[in-house]
């Protein structure tokens, strides 16, 4: 069931497409910044792995030909927020698959916004009471929620479910063995999930 959302996709400022996303996040390496308030050192490293990673998973990914199909169904118009950051492991992994699935149809817009410059909006999906990224919000033409979809798909979530469950508390364990999902994954499971998504709206 669809329900009103409290903003405006209109009123959201600072959004960019798939492609100035991009440009922002190549940027902020080339000046040895990240997005966000804090500028940590390890946020930084981060930001410059993630650059690389988003231009590999752009040139690897191949949609299949179900998703592309449920795509090409879709007959009404969609805005698709998509809460990020540019240090964000699951972000880079995630952001470049969602950009080339909404570049599949002209019916859905693609705004990306930035977790810490939009906090009024992130409050309210939050995930197990954190601040978890990416989201994907897709809102209809009269501004209601139609899914919400995120912070990563749910083969990688087990990953993450299954370390704690180890009691392991490294984070760089915890990093690598999701880094590790992700390439053996090949975006397939997010391709599914959105896929699944996508079948429930409105089609021809």
């Amino acid at each position: 069931m669809r329900k009103k959302v409290n903003f405006l996709p209109d009123q959201i400022t600072n959004c960019y497409t798939y492609a100035s996303y991009k440009s922002l996040v190549v940027e902020l390496v080339a000046q040895g910044k990240t997005s966000g308030p804090e500028q940590r050192e390890d946020l930084i490293h981060y930001t410059e792995l993630n650059a690389k990673r988003m231009k590999r998973i752009e040139k690897t990914t191949i949609l299949t030909e179900e998703l592309k199909n449920s795509l090409n169904r879709i007959n009404e118009s969609f805005t698709w927020i998509l809460i990020s950051e540019a240090w964000c492991g699951d972000a880079a992994q995630i952001v470049p698959v969602i950009g080339k699935i909404a570049d599949q149809n002209s019916r859905i817009e693609l705004k990306i916004i930035l977790r810490d410059d939009h906090l009024s909006i992130m409050d309210q999906y939050l995930t197990n009471g954190g601040r978890s990224i990416p989201k994907l919000i897709c809102l209809d033409q009269d501004f209601q929620e139609v899914f919400v979809w995120g912070p990563r798909p749910k083969s990688i979530q087990q990953v993450v479910t299954e370390t704690k469950a180890e009691g392991i508390t490294d984070h760089g364990i915890l990093v690598e063995r999701i880094q590790n999902a992700y390439n053996l994954d090949h975006t397939r499971s997010i391709q599914q999930e959105i896929k699944e998504l996508i079948d429930r709206l409105s089609v021809k």
